[in-house]
Protein backbone atom coordinates (compact mmCIF):
# COMPACT_ATOMS: atom_id res chain seq x y z
CA UNK A 1 0.00 0.00 0.00
CA UNK A 2 1.58 3.11 -0.96
CA UNK A 3 1.90 5.72 1.83
CA UNK A 4 0.50 9.02 1.21
CA UNK A 5 2.65 12.07 0.57
CA UNK A 6 2.84 15.27 2.71
CA UNK A 7 1.37 18.00 0.45
CA UNK A 8 3.45 21.88 1.15
CA UNK A 9 1.04 23.56 -1.31
CA UNK A 10 1.97 26.57 -3.90
CA UNK A 11 3.77 29.44 -2.98
CA UNK A 12 2.00 32.63 -3.90
CA UNK A 13 -0.12 31.00 -5.90
CA UNK A 14 -1.61 34.30 -7.23
CA UNK A 15 1.39 35.70 -8.08
CA UNK A 16 2.00 32.41 -10.38
CA UNK A 17 -1.69 32.48 -11.69
CA UNK A 18 -1.05 36.12 -12.88
CA UNK A 19 2.40 35.19 -14.50
CA UNK A 20 0.66 33.03 -16.70
CA UNK A 21 -2.04 35.17 -17.12
CA UNK A 22 0.44 38.29 -17.98
CA UNK A 23 2.45 35.63 -20.54
CA UNK A 24 -0.67 34.61 -22.67
CA UNK A 25 -1.94 37.90 -22.96
CA UNK A 26 1.71 39.42 -23.95
CA UNK A 27 1.73 36.49 -26.56
CA UNK A 28 -1.46 37.46 -28.19
CA UNK A 29 -0.38 40.50 -28.31
CA UNK A 30 2.65 39.59 -30.56
CA UNK A 31 0.53 37.28 -32.59
CA UNK A 32 -2.19 39.97 -33.03
CA UNK A 33 0.64 43.12 -34.28
CA UNK A 34 2.52 40.33 -36.47
CA UNK A 35 -0.72 39.71 -38.65
CA UNK A 36 -2.65 43.20 -38.21
CA UNK A 37 0.29 45.70 -38.14
CA UNK A 38 1.78 45.64 -41.53
CA UNK A 39 3.86 48.22 -41.80
CA UNK A 40 7.07 49.44 -41.58
CA UNK A 41 7.83 45.73 -41.45
CA UNK A 42 10.98 46.15 -38.96
CA UNK A 43 8.98 47.69 -36.46
CA UNK A 44 6.30 45.35 -37.01
CA UNK A 45 8.85 42.41 -36.32
CA UNK A 46 10.75 44.37 -33.61
CA UNK A 47 7.17 44.97 -31.34
CA UNK A 48 6.72 41.32 -32.15
CA UNK A 49 9.89 39.60 -30.91
CA UNK A 50 9.52 42.50 -27.67
CA UNK A 51 5.98 40.85 -26.83
CA UNK A 52 7.21 37.52 -27.56
CA UNK A 53 10.11 37.88 -25.79
CA UNK A 54 8.27 39.51 -22.55
CA UNK A 55 5.61 36.35 -22.96
CA UNK A 56 8.29 33.93 -22.52
CA UNK A 57 10.34 35.37 -19.93
CA UNK A 58 6.54 35.58 -17.66
CA UNK A 59 6.22 31.80 -18.35
CA UNK A 60 9.62 31.20 -17.33
CA UNK A 61 9.10 33.44 -13.99
CA UNK A 62 5.89 31.20 -13.48
CA UNK A 63 7.93 27.63 -13.97
CA UNK A 64 10.49 28.71 -11.90
CA UNK A 65 8.36 29.48 -9.11
CA UNK A 66 6.43 26.47 -9.44
CA UNK A 67 9.85 24.70 -9.33
CA UNK A 68 10.54 26.29 -6.40
CA UNK A 69 7.59 25.48 -4.30
CA UNK A 70 8.09 21.56 -5.60
CA UNK A 71 12.19 21.57 -4.96
CA UNK A 72 14.03 24.31 -3.84
CA UNK A 73 11.98 24.83 -0.67
CA UNK A 74 12.94 22.05 0.80
CA UNK A 75 16.83 22.39 0.01
CA UNK A 76 15.85 25.87 1.43
CA UNK A 77 14.56 24.28 4.57
CA UNK A 78 17.21 22.39 5.53
CA UNK A 79 19.24 25.31 4.62
CA UNK A 80 17.67 26.64 7.43
CA UNK A 81 17.41 24.83 9.66
CA UNK A 82 20.69 23.42 10.02
CA UNK A 83 21.85 27.38 10.63
CA UNK A 84 20.23 27.14 14.09
CA UNK A 85 21.60 23.86 15.49
CA UNK A 86 19.09 22.21 16.85
CA UNK A 87 20.16 19.46 19.34
CA UNK A 88 16.42 17.98 19.81
CA UNK A 89 15.59 18.89 23.16
CA UNK A 90 14.75 22.55 22.24
CA UNK A 91 11.03 23.95 22.23
CA UNK A 92 10.84 25.57 18.80
CA UNK A 93 8.64 28.42 17.28
CA UNK A 94 8.01 28.72 13.49
CA UNK A 95 6.25 32.08 12.61
CA UNK A 96 3.78 31.84 9.45
CA UNK A 97 4.16 27.89 9.47
CA UNK A 98 1.84 27.33 6.95
CA UNK A 99 1.29 23.98 5.92
CA UNK A 100 4.41 22.91 7.95
CA UNK A 101 7.14 22.12 5.63
CA UNK A 102 9.21 23.99 8.40
CA UNK A 103 7.28 23.26 11.13
CA UNK A 104 7.25 19.16 10.54
CA UNK A 105 11.24 18.82 9.73
CA UNK A 106 12.22 20.78 12.77
CA UNK A 107 9.70 18.06 14.83
CA UNK A 108 11.87 15.22 12.82
CA UNK A 109 14.93 16.10 13.98
CA UNK A 110 13.29 16.78 17.93
CA UNK A 111 13.68 13.86 20.52
CA UNK A 112 12.02 15.48 23.57
CA UNK A 113 11.64 19.03 22.45
CA UNK A 114 8.71 20.73 21.11
CA UNK A 115 8.04 22.50 17.67
CA UNK A 116 4.79 25.05 17.71
CA UNK A 117 3.40 26.68 14.84
CA UNK A 118 1.63 29.51 14.32
CA UNK A 119 -0.03 31.43 11.28
CA UNK A 120 -2.89 33.51 10.43
CA UNK A 121 -3.86 31.28 7.31
CA UNK A 122 -4.14 33.56 4.10
CA UNK A 123 -4.89 31.40 1.49
CA UNK A 124 -3.50 34.42 -0.86
CA UNK A 125 -0.01 33.63 0.69
CA UNK A 126 -0.17 29.71 -0.16
CA UNK A 127 -2.66 27.52 -1.74
CA UNK A 128 -5.11 25.67 0.61
CA UNK A 129 -3.58 27.06 3.91
CA UNK A 130 -5.12 25.41 6.33
CA UNK A 131 -4.43 24.74 10.09
CA UNK A 132 -6.43 21.19 9.15
CA UNK A 133 -4.17 20.74 6.15
CA UNK A 134 -0.87 21.29 8.49
CA UNK A 135 -2.23 18.60 11.64
CA UNK A 136 -2.80 16.58 8.21
CA UNK A 137 0.97 16.39 7.10
CA UNK A 138 2.38 16.23 10.45
CA UNK A 139 0.76 13.20 10.60
CA UNK A 140 1.71 11.72 7.40
CA UNK A 141 5.51 12.85 8.43
CA UNK A 142 4.66 10.63 11.40
CA UNK A 143 5.68 14.07 13.71
CA UNK A 144 2.04 14.63 15.60
CA UNK A 145 2.74 13.90 18.81
CA UNK A 146 6.09 16.56 18.55
CA UNK A 147 3.63 19.74 16.98
CA UNK A 148 1.52 22.20 18.24
CA UNK A 149 -0.59 24.05 15.65
CA UNK A 150 -2.29 27.14 16.84
CA UNK A 151 -4.04 30.32 15.69
CA UNK A 152 -1.33 33.02 16.01
CA UNK A 153 -0.11 36.48 14.55
CA UNK A 154 3.28 37.71 14.22
CA UNK A 155 2.34 40.52 15.34
CA UNK A 156 0.77 39.87 18.93
CA UNK A 157 2.82 35.89 19.40
CA UNK A 158 0.53 34.50 22.15
CA UNK A 159 3.30 33.34 24.42
CA UNK A 160 4.98 35.00 27.52
CA UNK A 161 8.44 35.88 27.18
CA UNK A 162 11.40 33.97 27.26
CA UNK A 163 9.34 30.30 26.03
CA UNK A 164 11.04 29.37 23.21
CA UNK A 165 14.61 28.15 22.59
CA UNK A 166 14.74 28.73 18.88
CA UNK A 167 12.37 31.28 16.47
CA UNK A 168 12.11 29.93 12.85
CA UNK A 169 10.21 32.00 9.97
CA UNK A 170 10.33 31.15 6.36
CA UNK A 171 8.46 33.51 3.73
CA UNK A 172 6.28 34.96 6.42
CA UNK A 173 7.04 38.37 7.33
CA UNK A 174 7.38 39.93 4.01
CA UNK A 175 3.55 39.52 3.66
CA UNK A 176 3.13 42.13 6.72
CA UNK A 177 2.06 45.18 4.79
CA UNK A 178 3.89 48.19 6.58
CA UNK A 179 7.71 48.61 8.24
CA UNK A 180 6.00 49.25 11.20
CA UNK A 181 3.86 46.13 11.86
CA UNK A 182 7.05 44.05 9.99
CA UNK A 183 8.71 45.61 13.24
CA UNK A 184 6.59 44.67 15.55
CA UNK A 185 6.86 41.01 14.54
CA UNK A 186 10.45 41.30 14.73
CA UNK A 187 10.04 42.83 18.27
CA UNK A 188 7.67 39.83 19.25
CA UNK A 189 10.14 37.49 18.00
CA UNK A 190 12.79 38.99 20.05
CA UNK A 191 10.68 38.55 22.70
CA UNK A 192 9.54 34.86 22.90
CA UNK A 193 12.61 33.97 22.30
CA UNK A 194 15.19 33.30 25.25
CA UNK A 195 18.05 34.79 26.34
CA UNK A 196 21.02 33.11 23.60
CA UNK A 197 18.27 31.60 21.93
CA UNK A 198 18.68 31.62 18.33
CA UNK A 199 16.63 33.22 15.70
CA UNK A 200 16.68 32.25 11.60
CA UNK A 201 13.89 34.24 9.49
CA UNK A 202 14.20 33.13 5.53
CA UNK A 203 12.76 36.17 3.32
CA UNK A 204 13.00 37.27 -0.22
CA UNK A 205 12.33 40.82 0.66
CA UNK A 206 13.35 43.24 3.80
CA UNK A 207 16.11 41.10 5.12
CA UNK A 208 18.49 43.77 5.77
CA UNK A 209 15.90 45.86 7.46
CA UNK A 210 15.24 42.48 9.79
CA UNK A 211 18.81 42.30 10.51
CA UNK A 212 19.33 46.30 11.17
CA UNK A 213 16.80 45.90 13.52
CA UNK A 214 17.94 43.05 15.28
CA UNK A 215 21.56 44.43 15.53
CA UNK A 216 19.92 47.77 17.66
CA UNK A 217 18.07 45.50 19.57
CA UNK A 218 21.36 43.88 20.92
CA UNK A 219 21.20 40.62 19.32
CA UNK A 220 24.43 38.66 18.70
CA UNK A 221 26.39 37.30 15.26
CA UNK A 222 23.85 38.81 13.07
CA UNK A 223 24.67 37.76 9.60
CA UNK A 224 22.33 38.00 6.22
CA UNK A 225 23.36 34.94 4.59
CA UNK A 226 22.77 34.55 0.56
CA UNK A 227 21.09 35.22 -1.77
CA UNK A 228 19.68 31.75 -2.62
CA UNK A 229 18.54 31.04 -5.95
CA UNK A 230 16.86 27.56 -5.22
CA UNK A 231 14.09 29.59 -5.10
CA UNK A 232 12.14 32.78 -7.67
CA UNK A 233 12.44 35.63 -6.17
CA UNK A 234 15.69 34.56 -4.31
CA UNK A 235 15.64 34.25 -0.63
CA UNK A 236 18.10 35.51 2.26
CA UNK A 237 18.49 34.17 5.92
CA UNK A 238 19.19 36.29 8.70
CA UNK A 239 20.55 34.71 11.48
CA UNK A 240 21.10 36.14 15.39
CA UNK A 241 21.53 34.90 19.16
CA UNK A 242 19.22 37.08 21.65
CA UNK A 243 22.25 38.49 24.09
CA UNK A 244 22.39 36.24 27.72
Amino acid sequence: MQRDKADYGLDAPTVVRNLFLWGVGLLLLGCVTYIFFQHPQWLQMAISILFLFSAILCFAEAFYMIWGSRVGKYRERERLINLVGLQGDEKVLDVGCGRGLVLNAVAARLTTGTAVGIDIWNRHDQSGNDPEVTRRNAEIEGVTDLVEIIDGDARVIPFSDNHFDVVLSSLAIHNIPTERERAQALAEILRVVKPKGRIAILDFQYTKDYAAFFEQSGVRNVQVIGPHWLLFPPVRIVVGQKKG
